[in-house]
């Protein structure tokens, strides 16, 4: 698989790894470690080296899964994770992003991931107590003495990125963004053009609404995310179809499957966006890297466009807690 630059040169594949759904959020978690460890090793066999986790997914046991499985090739990988929560007894009871918080959240991650630095520390999401410019002065603290080697940013406004971009440079914004979730467009993506920040769409197809796997028969799992979200309701999920049933028309014109038409949308995008779909199995591993090598001409692109902005998305991307979360 190719490579993409991020900001400050940091290199990864075309295609990440979201890992987050192998200990939570999707149903049932495996069982098997064994085999969400297999499937880790097999994405760097494929050519995928970018892996995102961090310390809530499980909490923690995201991180171990991650780092047990890549560390025979360690050198091999980039490995992004995220600090910006306070954490009490396993539970997750608010954001935290003071210096004090940070440190003690690089040391953790760096024991859990059994790694000498991490390659990519992010704040998960904007704490409105701590002064972004604070946030960005630890990090780069952490940067200057060997901890970490970049800063980035998940669900930031274009203002708070410029904010820490002047204290510390920013290397990569994590948010969602797909064919269904335009939110970066107006402000976040012009912004990271100019000050030469790299993108990471999180949840690049919808989480899985995109590939077609999720329709008006789908019953989500005790545990699975999807059911509280209003996006995911019956109703929202009938009216949401129209753009799937398009993907899906280009899909097989292309022999491509949807999941790589929208994969390929978000890559058409800019030469710095890099999306990291999650998943479980090696068949889609295969299928998400295989996106890297659909191309879309600049019609088909204009086309998914307009057919988007016509149709539209019915429904939050979160619910309402956590939608005050994010573009901060």
């Amino acid at each position: 698989m190719h490579t993409r630059t991020l900001g400050q040169g940091l290199q990864v594949s075309a295609v990440g790894l979201g890992c987050m759904g192998m200990s939570q959020s999707y149903g049932p978690n495996p069982g098997d470690r064994t085999a969400m460890i297999a499937v880790l090793r097999d994405a760097v066999d494929i050519g995928i080296n970018f892996f995102d986790t961090a310390e809530v997914y499980g909490p923690f046991v995201n991180e171990e899964l991650v780092g047990e499985a890549l560390a025979p090739v360690r050198d091999k990988v980039v490995i992004a994770t995220k600090f910006g929560w306070h954490i009490e007894n396993g539970k997750t009871v608010g954001l935290d992003s003071s210096p004090d918080r940070i440190r003690r959240v690089a040391d953790e991650s760096l024991r859990r991931l059994g790694v000498e630095s991490l390659d990519l520390f992010y704040q998960h999401r904007v704490d409105p107590d701590v002064p972004i410019e604070d946030v960005a002065a630890a990090v780069g603290e952490l940067v200057q003495a060997g901890k970490v080697r970049h800063f980035g940013l998940s669900e930031a406004s274009a203002a708070t990125i410029r904010a820490a971009h002047a204290i510390h440079p920013v290397t990569a914004v994590q948010s969602e963004y797909s064919l269904w979730t335009r939110d970066p467009e107006p402000e976040v993506l012009p912004t990271l053009a100019e000050l030469g920040i790299g993108f990471v769409p999180f949840s690049p197809l919808g989480k899985g609404f995109l590939t077609g796997t999720v329709d008006m028969g789908t019953r989500f799992a005790d545990g699975d995310v999807r059911g509280t979200i209003p996006r995911f309701t019956a109703e929202n999920r009938a009216a949401n179809q129209a753009l799937v049933d398009h993907v899906a028309k280009l899909a097989a014109a292309k022999g491509a499957t949807p999941g790589q038409i929208a994969l390929a949308w978000l890559l058409a995008q800019q030469p710095w966006i890099v999306p990291i779909p999650g998943t479980r199995r090696r068949e889609r591993l295969e299928e998400n890297a295989g996106s890297a090598t659909v191309a879309l001409s600049a019609d088909e692109v204009a086309d998914l466009d307009a057919v988007a902005s016509r149709i539209g998305v019915q429904g939050n991307r979160y619910n309402e807690l956590h939608m005050g979360l994010v573009g901060r």
